[in-house]
């Protein structure tokens, strides 16, 4: 599982919300589709790891939190309200799109991946972190939550 990178399991997720949306005719949750409150949550998304990535540019780090050459502990921007930042993009943007669409099996999207973030890559994220950074890390988890 985690040879695939969050965004791609973002795309299948999606991709399965819209086959079966489609095949069983795109049935609509009572009250959506919300059109502008979709688009509005898919604009919100591009945020946290906008500014996560542009973080970790400025910091002379890496993005990829198991990369061997990462070697600083990030705790800064978004980082200080989230220790997932990008996950918490990639769950807003499956939740803006499902909601824009307003058809229940769309649902699965951001269910999906918050599931496979939050009980996949997350835990072995955090080991590794962990491991490399000691006290600090475990200070900074104590200090900030998983995800908001």
């Amino acid at each position: 599982m985690l040879k695939l990178p969050p965004p791609i399991w973002t795309l299948i997720y999606l991709l399965l919300g819209v086959t079966l949306s489609w095949s069983l005719d795109w049935p609509r949750l009572p009250g959506l589709p919300l059109p502008l409150f979709g688009l509005a949550l898919v604009v919100i998304a591009f945020g946290p790891p906008v500014w996560a990535f542009v973080l970790f540019r400025r910091e002379g780090t890496e993005i990829e939190p198991t990369s061997p050459t990462n070697r600083k502990l990030v705790t800064s921007g978004p980082y200080q309200f989230t220790r997932n930042p990008m996950y918490l993009g990639l769950v807003l943007l499956a939740l803006g799109i499902a909601i824009r669409v307003g058809a229940w099996p769309m649902l699965i999207a951001p269910v999906g991946v918050f599931a496979t973030a939050n009980w996949v890559h997350i835990p072995f994220e955090e080991a590794k972190m962990r491991r490399q950074f000691g006290a600090a890390y475990d200070d900074y988890v104590a200090r900030v939550r998983r995800w908001i």
